[in-house]
């Protein structure tokens, strides 16, 4: 699988993750490909197989009086139709999906919503800002951008891996069916009734730009997404569509938020890993964490640093050419956070390359 795949997935077991004390993992079994668990009434966990180190996600169908609601839906593989299949036919009883709602536009959520949607003659359900980024993205195929080729220069790639990413452009549409042209808008603090049950729409900032996660209130089930994830942190990024972006901003600001919002005693149900509880305990694990990568970032940044060169700092493994797309858009982004906190400068030098310097007055 390409680089301009795994950009829009998570640098699994590389971004800045903390422990997870005070988490605990009810739910005891995985379910196997093609078959599901309820983990609260109404309430199924699948999980559908990922082509690369990040190796599953998970979806929910959610009891919808005659039928299923799906929340995501997986990658566009056949050993992913291969599972629905076995599902649709097994543990959802041959009963219609009804609706399909995706969390966000990447491709491991988004990938069979089409697929999903058109089989069944079911809406699609996602925040405006997802839906028409993924139709972008889905429809960005080659040749590639310059712009895209100097923003990678500028973060100190070679020429070599210029080419490699040249190359694996337009990935993002082939592991994705294509979506439906039309699409019913969700938005945050929204009331969906779902099989006779209340669930509230919490939107998410930074792993993506409107994500959503949905609320039961009424027996405290959370479907997180990948806004809050259990074992790893979810991948923030810069992209060349945005190079200016703040999306380690918006989603600091979006975990204190949630922080705030969220009682303690919640099921989370996220899109990787085990269904967990102790979301207070795993949100000040990920804003920890990030702060704790930002303290290494400044040291670094007392010499002069190229994007590539702080991947010490922020990473626990090497990075190669597998996960480099991901990996410069983690640095982008801690880097011009901190230069939206005023904590760090940056010159470019004359072959186009930037230098990225801490202020004198920053602390450490």
């Amino acid at each position: 699988m390409s680089d301009q795949f795994r950009l829009e997935t998570h640098l699994a077991d590389g971004a800045p993750t903390s422990p997870t004390r005070g988490l605990t993992y009810p739910c005891g079994d995985l379910p196997a490909p093609g078959q599901a668990i309820e983990v609260a009434p109404g309430v199924l966990w699948l999980r559908l197989p990922l082509p690369m180190t990040l190796d599953h996600i998970n979806v929910w169908a959610l009891a919808d009086g005659d039928g299923w609601m799906i929340v995501d839906t997986g990658l566009r593989t056949p050993a992913s139709v291969e599972a629905w299949d076995a599902a649709l036919a097994g543990p959802l009883a041959g009963r219609p999906v009804t609706r399909v709602l995706c969390t966000h536009m990447h491709p491991d959520h988004i990938g069979l919503a089409g697929w999903l949607c058109e089989r069944f003659d079911a809406p699609l359900l996602m925040s405006r800002l997802e839906y028409v980024t993924g139709r972008m993205l889905v429809a960005d195929a080659g040749p590639a951008p310059e712009d895209g080729a100097s923003f990678y220069r500028r973060a100190g790639w070679t020429p070599e891996q210029i080419d490699r990413w040249r190359k694996g452009y337009g990935m993002f549409g082939k592991a994705v069916a294509p979506l439906p042209t039309a699409y019913q808008r969700v938005r945050e603090d929204d009331r969906l009734t779902i099989g006779g049950e209340t669930w509230r729409i919490v939107v998410g900032d930074g792993h993506s730009p409107e994500h959503l996660c949905l609320w039961r209130e009424a027996d405290g089930v959370f479907i997180s997404g990948d806004q809050i994830l259990p074992k790893i942190s979810s991948n923030i990024s810069i992209w060349p569509t945005e190079p200016d972006a703040d999306p380690l901003g918006d989603w600091m600001a979006s975990l204190a938020r949630l922080r705030a919002l969220l009682p303690d005693d919640l099921l989370v149900l996220p899109s990787h890993g085990e269904p967990f509880t102790g979301v207070h305990a795993r949100l000040d694990a990920l804003m920890r964490g990030h702060e704790t990568a930002l303290k290494r970032l400044r040291r670094t940044l007392k010499t002069p640093r190229r994007a590539v060169d702080v991947f010490p700092a922020l990473f626990a493994r090497p990075v190669g050419d597998s996960v480099l797309g991901m990996a410069t858009g983690e640095a982008l982004a801690h880097l011009n956070y901190l230069n939206t906190k005023g904590q760090a400068t940056s010159r470019i030098d004359d072959e186009g390359v930037v230098w990225w310097s801490l202020k004198a007055e920053t602390a450490t």
